[in-house]
């Protein structure tokens, strides 16, 4: 293969950019996969619990934070997102959680053809191989293995108890035809090692002579023919190199880098970029807005008669750990960062859960959910699940080496905060409930003492957090301020598509990796029909 030239170029090794990758070059297309980042080398990366190891690594993290947030006491919020094969399928959490049938069905009623569940669910299926569930509903043998949880601490049986005594029906599978309820977390693992992309579709398609992959390449601009996209220039070793692509150029950067690469390369709102000085090749004004992201406020509770994985963190408890993970594949080591979560309504009415409380045996220290706390803790992260609030993602400058402002406007929908105050008094009723209570020495965030509506508003201002969910900013339509249409392909651009979480027209209602996976599933499918159907034509 050229190193000048290819069918495909993906733009980002992500979640996206090695599902699309992968399937791309199933059909013997020449396809190049470019990676502003290294080869998954990290060791952590591979150990589940790792995770919280990788929360801020520069050497496979971009580390991106919010401009000031005013809402949030003028606070920059941390973003991480993967830079490394995997993309942040890497260094994520691991949660598998593909949403609510109602988010694909309100994509489909706003324009989005072909995007409602009953269309999104033979690719959902498609990238799975799940041992459980019900066979409607759930995949096998697909390149993505998703688990249930190996090992399970005392704590999270009392706390599904618990939200059962709370109101809260059992679901046995919130991937399945129920989400709605109380479930123990299911995780991309495979066996003891986490599940990222790069190890599930990339592994399997780095022996096609027809893939090549391209590490520590961070693209800088897309080249064009009049309105047609026909490659990509990247930097690479301190020089600029460049790939043609024959076909098309699929932008999988993500929510940050996608729309970034977009602007700086001229497309977006025209006025804007002629502010920071880039030419104008496409006035298309949406490209950088409708940001959106979940945003979550944490209740706390010091643990007393129970273990939690504070212990188990550290000293001889983490040595014990080591072993049974080296000759089991078993134990706090095989853990991700939740194990048993709760969607629920915070109001009669809704057609679906707004909500999201996600159970972790497990507390933090202040500011972030990168240190455990030394003593034993619990935590229910109360998680808004389909905000209100939008953002945006703009280029500073013409330089596409400078990182662009971010500023998701968390709780500037009014709606927002109210939805949260629901979410913790669901909370504190699952803390109160039998089965977890006596477990429960006290509760250290928000505090005993934060019970009044104005110290609960305050409280989420000042040290409410984002879930690092960010989605929208190339979304998919068929209206003037959509990026994207229903195949994915930007709008006034040919040759040219965006695939990854950006093109979401809302968040979904949880986790965003899983239907990350599937929009690249679906995506990859929607190039190879209309590659077969030029070449009828």
């Amino acid at each position: 293969m050229s190193d000048l030239d290819a069918d495909y170029v993906v733009v980002g090794a992500g979640s996206a950019g090695c599902t699309v990758a992968a399937r791309l070059s199933e059909d013997g297309a020449r396809v190049v996969l470019l990676e502003a980042g290294p080869r998954d080398w990290h060791p952590m990366i591979h150990i589940p619990a790792g995770a919280l190891h990788l929360r801020a690594n520069p050497l496979v993290n971009w580390n991106y934070y919010t401009d000031p947030e005013p809402a949030l006491g003028n606070r920059a919020l941390h973003w991480p997102r993967g830079r490394v094969l995997g993309g942040t399928s890497s260094i994520n959490g691991m949660l598998y959680v593909r949403g609510n049938p109602a988010d694909y069905d309100g994509w489909a009623q706003t324009g989005c053809r072909g995007w409602s569940y009953a269309e999104v669910l033979p690719f959902f299926k498609k990238s799975e191989n799940y041992a459980g569930g019900d066979p409607e509903y759930r995949g096998r043998g697909g390149p993505l293995p998703v688990e249930d949880y190996r090992t399970i601490l005392p704590l999270t049986h009392r706390f599904v108890e618990a939200a059962q005594q709370a109101g809260f029906a059992l679901t046995r599978d919130y991937n399945g035809a129920v989400q709605e309820g109380v479930g123990y977390s299911q995780m991309t693992r495979g066996g003891r090692f986490r599940g990222s992309t790069a190890r599930t579709f990339l592994a399997q398609a780095r022996r096609r002579r027809n893939l090549r992959v391209v590490p520590n390449a961070v693209a800088t601009c897309l080249g064009f023919d009049g309105r047609r996209c026909t490659g990509v220039a990247f930097r690479r070793h301190g020089r600029i190199e460049h790939v043609r692509a024959a076909r098309e150029v699929v932008l999988c950067g993500g929510t940050v880098n996608s729309p970034h690469l977009l602007q700086v390369s001229g497309i977006g709102p025209a006025d804007y970029l002629k502010s920071i000085g880039v030419p104008v090749v496409l006035d298309l004004p949406g490209v950088g807005a409708n940001l959106s992201d979940h945003f979550a406020a944490r209740v706390t509770h010091r643990v007393k008669d129970a273990v939690s994985v504070n212990q188990l963190a550290r000293g001889a408890p983490l040595l014990r750990e080591l072993a049974r993970y080296v000759a089991t594949g078993r134990g706090a080591l095989t853990f991700g960062v939740t194990t048993a979560m709760v969607f629920a309504r915070s109001r009669e009415g809704l057609a679906s859960p707004d909500l999201q409380l996600l159970f972790t045996p497990g507390s933090y220290e202040p500011g972030g959910y990168g240190r455990l706390e030394r003593e034993p803790g619990m935590t229910i992260a109360v998680c808004l699940a389909r905000p209100d609030s939008r953002g945006t993602i703009m280029a500073r400058s013409a330089d596409p080496l400078d990182r662009p402002a971010i500023r998701p406007n968390y709780l500037s929908a009014a709606g927002d905060v109210g939805v949260l105050l629901a979410g913790i008094a669901l909370a504190r009723r699952i803390f109160a409930a039998p089965a977890l209570h006596p477990y429960s020495a006290a509760e250290t965030m928000p505090g005993a003492d934060c019970a009044s509506e104005p110290a609960l508003r305050d409280f989420l201002h000042r040290d409410g957090t984002n879930l690092h969910h960010p989605v929208g900013t190339c979304r998919m339509g068929e209206d003037p301020m959509a990026v994207v249409d229903s195949r994915l392909r930007v709008r006034g651009i040919g040759g040219l598509r965006v695939i990854d979480a950006s093109v979401m027209p809302s968040v979904t209602t949880g986790n965003t990796n899983a239907p990350t996976i599937m929009i690249a599933e679906k995506g990859a499918a929607m190039i190879r029909e209309d590659a077969k159907a030029a070449k009828a034509a």
